[in-house]
Order: structure tokens, then C-alpha cells, then sequence
């Protein structure tokens, strides 16, 4: 099992429709890309958050079925307008 994390900050031109825009097209992202087997996605409330004001987690069955999300053209037309929108950090683990 695959664990993909990540975590945004938010450029400070963003507003709160594209923010909801992002969480509806993240979570949605389980509908079109095969191999993803959970998604979840919020924003923070922590105070420990240094800055980072979204986050979720995927969960995948293998590497290959992430490496196949990374490619995806899905998650590609998601990423081309939202990397602009964003301070991102990633992290992917085996569980």
C-alpha cells in the first residue's frame, strides 16, 4: 500500500472559489484515474500547520498505480493550473 501526502500554501492572489475548485477536482480525481483507492482532502485547522492551509491523502495499491496517477492526463490538466496557485510539499510512503 502506497500513502501519497501533501500539503499547499496558497498564493495570496487565490480566492475562495478557486480553493473550493481544487477540493471538488482533487476529490473527484478518484472518479477518472484508475488505481486510486481512497482520496481525501481538506482544509487545516492545526496551528501547527507552518503555513500550510490544504492538505490530503491518497492511498494506492502499489507504486505502479501511483506512478500511472502522477501521468495521468487527469491529474495533469489538474496540476497545470493549480502549480501556479500554490507552495506545495509532497511525500509518498509504503504503509
Amino acid at each position: 500500500m502506497i500513502i501519497h501526502a501533501f500539503l499547499f500554501r496558497w498564493k495570496p492572489e487565490v480566492t475562495a472559489d478557486q480553493k473550493a475548485r481544487v477540493l471538488a477536482e482533487i476529490l473527484a480525481l478518484k472518479d477518472h484515474i484508475p488505481g486510486i483507492l481512497e482520496a481525501h482532502a481538506g482544509t487545516n485547522f492545526s496551528p501547527r500547520s507552518e503555513g500550510y492551509e490544504f492538505g490530503g491523502v491518497m492511498k494506492f495499491a502499489d507504486q505502479a498505480a501511483l506512478h500511472a496517477y502522477v501521468h495521468h492526463p487527469v491529474h495533469q490538466k489538474l496540476i497545470s493550473w493549480l502549480m501556479p496557485l500554490i507552495t506545495p510539499i509532497e511525500l509518498d510512503f509504503e504503509a
